[in-house]
């Protein structure tokens, strides 16, 4: 977040510390949803098995975006590897250790860290993680046999993502031979850890490598997951909607984009009101009236008979009093030390959009819940299109990952409650890319 002057092909592999201790602040822990560690199996079983029905969804996939050709099977094998025993060459590249995984077009294999990575990423984040990550190199072989070689890098890594979710809605139509029986809490959690998967925030979607923000690339899995491989099949670098920005000042990129705790909470705060005493009029067609903001102490929440509440009670909207609160002591510091200021945007936008559907009279809660972050979405929308040269408030790279961070620590899918993460993203991103007439 940042205030203008003058106003008061391989797969990119981070720390996975950050994100596990961000879902922890809110209850939960990044360990496999509802699998316990000893009935998991091992990560190689995990690795094989995904291997093994990503070649039958193929065989099955690949004549609907090849004009009928059948799939030729991946003929160089497939390798784990490890610091002791490191993978084949690739072309003219040496076999080097990394933490990472990978599709060689060369020598037509899938190699993987074997030692590192994907143990790390099933202990933390599940199997449906490792699957995934899987998935992804393959849709690089299904892209060097399509023949799309020649996008810039970030659209061949999305459209992999993307080839991936193809593959998760095959699974989740029950299909899989590899990933049966999958949960919300399995999906939200895998999507947890792709926030770790992506590219700095700062980093050019134009550089040499570029992945990715996690916003776009979570968007391209779903559009995988919705709309299917033959969407994926047609990702160019003309029709894709890249969010992924560089630093431009400095003193932003020293500071990752964030403002100072105290200063964020005051700007996201005037600007919320600000967006919606512009945006409930178009809405509703009547004026919006002032919302009182009463930030809080862990015990000594301002009384409220019935509170609209998230963030298990730290955060609501009261109806009676018409008002918003939230642990201003706890909750929002530890979203901001964990993702970033836009994290903390990201609360006090779902408490604005949160009174905006209780004023109007409709439901937050199942689909109105979506309705919610689709509204919060399209604050975002109005952020990212504003006048660089304004003296507006406008977002700083990573800011929308803060957001996608913050939906899945106060936002994820718990047995039968609400819609999930995977859900509630989807909702808001409909609001960031088409903006207020989206959310109806």
């Amino acid at each position: 977040m940042r205030v203008r002057p003058g106003r008061g092909r391989n797969l990119l592999v981070a720390t996975t510390v950050a994100l596990v201790a961000l879902t922890a602040c809110s209850g939960r822990t990044g360990s496999p949803p509802g699998v316990a560690a000893s009935s998991a199996p091992a990560p190689a079983d995990t690795v094989n098995r995904a291997l093994d029905d990503l070649e039958r969804f193929w065989t099955a996939t690949y004549p609907t975006i090849s004009d009928g050709k059948p799939f030729p099977p991946i003929q160089g094998g497939f390798h784990p590897y490890t610091q002791a025993d490191p993978p084949p060459p690739c072309g003219s590249e040496a076999g080097v250790y990394q933490p990472n995984a990978f599709y060689c077009p060369d020598g037509d294999f899938i190699a993987w860290d074997a030692e590192k990575l994907i143990p790390e990423l099933q202990t933390n984040f599940g199997q449906l993680l490792v699957a995934l990550v899987m998935a992804h190199e393959y849709g690089h072989a299904i892209q060097h046999r399509l023949g799309v070689t020649n996008q810039p890098t970030v659209v061949l890594e999305q459209q992999a993502d993307c080839f991936a979710g193809a593959w998760l809605a095959d699974a989740l139509a029950g299909r899989s031979t590899a990933a049966g029986g999958i949960t919300p809490a399995q999906i939200d959690s895998a999507l947890a850890g792709m926030l770790q998967l992506r590219d700095q925030p700062g980093t050019s979607a134009t550089s040499a490598g570029a992945h990715g923000n996690a916003f776009d690339r979570i968007r391209a899995l779903q559009d995988g997951v919705q709309n299917g491989a033959t969407t994926c099949a047609g990702y160019r670098a003309d029709n894709l909607p890249i969010t992924e920005v560089p630093f431009t000042q400095e003193r932003d990129a020293a500071s990752g984009g964030n403002l100072p705790y105290d200063e964020a909470v005051d700007v996201l705060v005037k600007d919320a009101a600000e967006y919606w005493s512009r945006a409930y009029p178009q809405l509703t067609g009547q004026p919006w009236k002032e919302l009182t903001v009463q930030p809080f102490a862990p015990g000594s929440a301002p009384e409220c008979a019935s509170p609209d509440a998230i963030a298990d009670g730290a955060a609501f909207y009261c109806p009676e009093g018409d008002f918003i609160a939230f642990d201003n002591e706890q909750l929002g510091p530890t979203l901001y030390d964990r993702a970033g200021d836009n994290a903390v945007g990201m609360l006090v936008g779902d408490l604005y959009a949160r009174a905006a559907q209780h004023r109007r009279g409709q439901s937050t809660q199942g689909d109105g819940q979506l309705t919610v972050d689709c509204l919060n979405g399209s604050w975002t929308y109005d952020l990212l299109h504003r006048d660089a040269r304004s003296q507006q408030t406008q977002l700083s790279p990573g800011d929308l990952d803060e957001a996608v961070a913050a939906l899945l620590a106060f936002g994820r899918a718990t047995a039968g409650t609400g819609p999930s993460g995977f859900d509630r993203i989807a909702a808001y991103r409909n609001g960031v890319l088409k903006g207020l007439s989206a959310c109806g």
